[in-house]
């Protein structure tokens, strides 16, 4: 059987011991069904897999030994940022699973003219809470040594103001530029972020918003994609050129 891999935030020390929390615990103890004796791979963010054993399970922390490290697979050299607008149902959900799997380093969602989805300050946590949750559980079976940060949700002509990466890109399909050319002007940028819109799309104003930050608009080729597939082919395009996946 293939050795669970557990994200904790702690700082991890190899011959020490580490206390997992309640919802590792469960998910170990209860789903898994491990035992005390048996194998765990843990990671917190700082590039290494800790090997450790579980010496104790208690009803809600359990302690592990940890073992011995080894280096883990190196980040993408090519540091995204997606901003998403966000959108009802569970079409969030798929966005932050899948682009965790593909390497996203930060995930901003957005709040625009379009969007349907209101929150409290209440409900806006708890929902941050449950994508940073996805995003640990797709890090770790994507054997990822770090999980992409999900931020505050933010308005966009706010969230574009404070771009500071060295390509930025609107996913917008009435524009005829596609990403083919952003690739031919910039060989070797170190971080790119891509604004993605909610289900009816970007309104033209808040594309000009974008643009007056430097943001490129683009399309994705013919086809008009869903606002969760978006951020999905930008980011494999992305990966692909500049990324991890050019190696």
């Amino acid at each position: 059987m293939r050795i669970p891999r557990i994200y904790t935030a702690q700082p991890l020390c190899v011959g020490s011991d580490a206390e997992l929390d309640e919802i590792a615990t469960h998910h170990i103890a209860k789903v898994l069904r491990m035992q005390v004796g048996q194998l765990l791979e843990l990671f917190n963010g700082d590039q290494q897999n800790y090997q450790a054993t579980i010496t104790a399970i208690h009803k809600k922390r359990m302690v592990v030994a940890v073992t011995h490290n080894t280096p883990g697979v190196p980040a993408s050299r090519l540091h995204t940022h997606i901003g998403q607008v966000i959108s009802k149902g569970d079409r969030m959900d798929y966005m932050v699973q899948k682009a965790t799997e593909l390497g996203v380093n930060i995930i901003t969602p957005l709040f625009s003219e379009r969007c349907d989805v209101r929150l409290n300050k209440e409900r806006e946590e708890k929902r941050i809470r449950h994508w940073q949750q996805i995003a640990i559980n797709a890090s770790e079976q994507c054997g990822r040594t770090d999980v992409p940060e999900i931020r505050p949700g933010r308005t966009l002509d706010a969230w574009c103001q404070d771009a500071t990466e060295a390509v930025r890109l609107v996913m917008y399909h009435h524009q005829n530029e596609t990403l083919s050319t952003i690739f031919a002007a910039d060989k070797n940028p170190e971080s790119a972020t891509v604004l993605v819109g909610p289900e009816g799309g970007l309104t033209e104003e808040e594309v000009a918003i974008a643009m007056n930050h430097q943001f490129k608009p683009v399309k994705l080729g013919n086809r008009v994609f869903r606002t969760e597939t978006a951020p999905v082919a930008a980011l494999t395009l992305l990966q692909w050129h500049w990324g991890d996946f050019a190696l």
